[in-house]
């Protein structure tokens, strides 16, 4: 056998080892490593931070402060004459705050001869109980002359106090709830007459002057309208768009500028697109200001480029061999792309709609520019009529001096990021289970 170490160099005579720098690549990929982990750690604090902060301010707007009285349906006050038969406008106009005031007196044992201390009960009961009196009485005449159990709402004063909102232990001239209603309001509490409710009242009531009947129910009703006008024209126009340029158009200059001013326009601020809605469907064409019809056709604008890229990528996936194949069985290039392309590219064009859906959910500057600002208290019936959406309700509750308002704010602002949290997994699912790999 040959001995191979017979050559072999003595180890004190081999040159010393060159150091390739190994240690340092896994050193530096090390650092590269944990400078993305604090990158992602930043960015989740911060974004820990800002949901706390609105879900810490936000989540007391579910639930609204609600005083349960027995209410006597005096037909003295309602209908001293008795003439509803002959005018039921009688029942409309008849005084129902006095009605709530006299019940609230009873429950707290106070003598309506006490003007004094009948006048800080004033701002225990909200404004609306006037009309959830006169609703009850319209809806059912025959309860006139009895004493029925009726809930209405607190003052937003007296809903912030017994929410812990208030600072009950500052002076009394410092703050809007006065000693003695902080007692009354203790009083109550003792025997299950004021207690906090579910706040449907968020989701179906509309803008108010008064935070504790003010909803975002006409808001997401003008949002809807919008989206489904967005979906309709951004998609059809999006994906008709797509498919000729990826498909049926000649390579040349003009799609060359047609591409370019299309990746351009996905990045163009979305308020320019608010001032042209503004100059083009408002201005020049007369459609109606602050309806839903002109936000729609707007925001479709906005939401166009990013379909067409979207679906333009998505198509572009779809493998050569699948068109060979379908043009090699004597398909024309029509049938070619909306029986095979098409179908095979859908999962990607869905992704691309719905995000851009979720971005022109959103957008607030657009619908400014355009007059979406109304006080709208009643639901568009149509798409032509005065409307409002979710984001500028935000904004406009924002600019109020209410304490009470910065709730609802904060409520709205869950409600609208529940709505994008749906609509980005709802895309993420569709497109983990429509997805091919190819």
């Amino acid at each position: 056998m040959t001995d191979i170490t017979a050559g072999a160099i003595p180890v004190a005579a081999r040159p010393p080892r060159r150091d390739i720098g190994i240690k340092k690549r896994y050193a530096a990929e090390a650092r590269f490593k944990a400078y993305g982990v604090a990158a992602i750690l930043f960015g989740l604090a911060f974004l820990a931070i800002m949901l706390g902060s609105v879900v810490t301010k936000g989540y007391t707007a579910f639930w609204q402060t609600n005083i349960t009285l027995p209410v006597t349906f005096d037909a003295q006050v309602i209908d001293p004459q008795n003439k509803r038969d002959e005018d039921p406008m009688i029942l409309i106009k008849a005084n129902y705050d006095k009605l709530a005031q006299a019940a609230l007196l009873a429950k707290l044992g106070i003598d309506p001869a006490e003007k004094a201390v009948v006048a800080k009960t004033k701002g225990i009961l909200s404004d609306s109980a006037r009309i959830v009196l006169r609703d009850r009485v319209t809806a059912d005449p025959s309860i006139i002359g009895q004493t029925v159990e009726v809930s209405m709402l607190a003052s937003a004063n007296i809903d912030s106090a017994f929410k812990g909102q208030i600072d009950l232990s500052v002076p009394e001239a410092r703050r809007k709830v006065k000693d003695q209603q902080v007692e009354w309001m203790k009083q109550l509490a003792s025997d299950g007459s004021l207690a906090e409710k579910f706040n449907t009242g968020l989701f179906t009531y509309g803008a108010s002057s008064r935070p504790e009947t003010s909803g975002v129910g006409v808001a997401i009703v003008g949002s809807l309208m919008m989206m489904a006008i967005v979906l309709v024209l951004a998609l059809l126009i999006g994906v008709a768009a797509s498919i000729y340029l990826e498909e049926f158009a000649a390579r040349g200059r003009l799609t060359d500028l047609i591409e370019v001013n299309i990746n351009n326009l996905a990045a163009v601020p979305s308020i320019v697109f608010g001032l042209l809605g503004l100059s083009v469907f408002i201005n020049f064409l007369g459609m109606p200001r602050s309806a839903a019809l002109v936000g729609g056709v707007t925001l479709s604008l906005m939401t166009l480029p990013t379909i067409i890229i979207a679906t333009r990528a998505a198509i572009a996936a779809v493998p050569p061999s699948i068109r060979d194949a379908a043009l090699g069985l004597g398909a024309s290039k029509t049938q070619m792309v909306f029986h095979h392309v098409l179908p095979l590219a859908m999962p990607g064009i869905l992704t691309g709609t719905i995000i851009g859906l979720a971005r022109a959910l959103g957008e607030t500057a657009p619908l400014l520019l355009i007059g979406m600002v109304a006080f709208v208290a009643d639901y568009p019936a149509t798409p032509l009529d005065p409307a409002t959406a979710l984001p500028v309700q935000i904004y406009m509750w924002a600019n109020e001096a209410e304490r009470a308002f910065v709730e609802r704010m904060s409520g709205a602002i869950i409600i609208l990021l529940a709505f994008l949290m749906v609509m980005n997994i709802t895309a993420i699912v569709l497109r983990r289970k429509f997805e091919r790999r190819w």
